[in-house]
C-alpha cells in the first residue's frame, strides 16, 4: 500500500506581501491557503501543490520564488507584476 506524506509549505513573506499589495488597491482581503509537498513514501515521487489564493471568487495559484502566477489551473502563466491588473479586470 502506498503511503503519501503531506508537508505544509509556508508562503514566503515576499510573495504574501506582493499579493496583499495588489489586493489593497481594490480593497479586497485575499483568502490564502498554503500549499503542500506530497511525497510518496519509499519512492522518489513528489508533488508540490501551489499556494491557492481566492480573490473575488476566482482561484489564483502561486509558487514560492516564482515570478509567475496561474488563474484556475496550471495551463497559462501570467507575470506576477500584472497581478493587480488581473484582479481589477475580473
Amino acid at each position: 500500500m502506498l503511503k503519501i506524506i503531506k508537508k505544509k509549505i509556508i508562503i514566503t513573506y515576499e510573495l504574501q506581501s506582493k499579493i496583499s499589495w495588489a489586493c489593497s488597491f481594490c480593497n479586497i482581503k485575499p483568502e490564502i491557503i498554503e500549499g503542500n509537498l506530497r511525497i510518496v513514501e519509499k519512492t522518489n515521487l513528489a508533488y508540490v501543490e501551489p499556494h491557492r489564493v481566492i480573490i473575488k471568487g476566482k482561484l489564483y495559484l502561486f509558487f514560492n520564488d516564482i515570478d509567475y502566477f496561474y488563474i484556475g489551473d496550471l495551463l497559462h502563466k501570467y507575470p506576477l507584476t500584472k497581478l493587480r491588473d488581473y484582479i481589477v479586470d475580473n
